[in-house]
This record gives C-alpha cells, structure tokens and sequence, in this order.
C-alpha cells in the first residue's frame, strides 16, 4: 500500500555565520510569506533571496540567503 505523506518544511539561515532552522509558522503559507514573518527577528530577511527546496531526511529545505554584497 502507498501512503502519500506531507514532508515538512524547514527555513534555514545563515546568520553572522551560524546556520539556524526555521520552523514553518503556517504550512498553508507561501515561501515568501513565511520570509517575512521572520524579517521581524532577523533583519537580514528583508533583502534575502530564496533557494530551494531540496528535499532532505524527509523535508522539504529552504534557504534563505542574503543578497547583500560586498565591498570592495
């Protein structure tokens, strides 16, 4: 028998160079939504861009990565 199952998603971050795991708040939510109801904690939100999903060990991943530059 085939059961078909929800894989959870998972927010991850990399924040002043430590990855951190997001839960997802509300599953019925779009990627971008769930990005901001994050910008409130994490400012470096509000210009990230999103890559994804991978799905691993049974979740679905997001990244969530800064799109600041640089200078040079």
């Amino acid at each position: 028998m085939l059961l078909a199952k929800q894989l959870e998603r998972i927010f991850l971050l990399k924040d002043k160079g430590q990855e951190i795991k997001l839960t997802d708040p509300e599953p019925e939510w779009s990627v971008e939504a769930v990005m901001n109801f994050y910008a409130n904690t994490y400012p470096i939100l509000t210009t990230a861009k999103v890559s994804g999903p991978v799905i691993r060990d049974d979740t679905v991943q997001y990244r969530f990565e800064s799109a600041m530059g640089t200078k040079g």
